[in-house]
């Protein structure tokens, strides 16, 4: 399964990762530090990470509860939204029980960003909301993908759906 295009124009972004809300952060596998592009390495900075895009080496630590669910940074099937739809559940969860939690894909902008955008719209935020506040805590490339958006204004629950019905 192909998992990430590259996209030379989409620039890594200036840190590991962001906090988008108190406890809940998102992030990638690489991002642009002071000696060029460095890798995103998790250790123990958080109770919970789930992982949509798995790179050997990247961590976390042994011990660090971690959920992977590889999807495409494209068109998803009902399987893999329902998947998108239980890990924004476990994060709001966790969030619920005060533990810190990282959501990660390789730069941290369009499958983290669907992720905590319905985690973000579970806790009562618009689409349009969620959106905004992604892009301006992590970066304006953050939910670029414009199909991502659509799903995630249309509802992840509907989105699924309609893709259960396409096929």
């Amino acid at each position: 399964m192909r998992t990430r295009r590259k996209q030379p124009d989409v620039p890594a972004p200036d840190s590991p990762w962001s906090e988008i809300v108190p406890g809940l952060w998102m992030g990638g596998h690489e991002f642009r530090g002071q000696s060029g592009v460095e890798f995103a390495v998790v250790r123990d900075e958080f109770d919970l990470v789930q992982t949509l895009l798995r790179l050997p080496g990247h961590g976390p630590d042994p011990g660090v509860e971690h959920h992977v669910w590889p999807i495409p940074d494209g068109p998803l099937d009902g399987t893999q939204l329902a998947g998108v739809i239980r890990l924004a559940e476990a994060a709001c969860e966790a969030l619920d029980g005060g533990r810190r939690v990282l959501v990660r894909c390789y730069h941290g902008y369009n499958r983290s960003g669907l992720v905590i955008a319905h985690a973000l719209v579970r806790r009562s935020h618009s689409a349009e909301q969620a959106i905004r506040l992604i892009r301006s805590r992590r970066s304006p490339w953050a939910l670029h993908n414009e199909l991502f958006v659509d799903y995630l204004r249309a509802g992840l629950s509907t989105a699924r759906l309609l893709e259960e019905l396409a096929e």
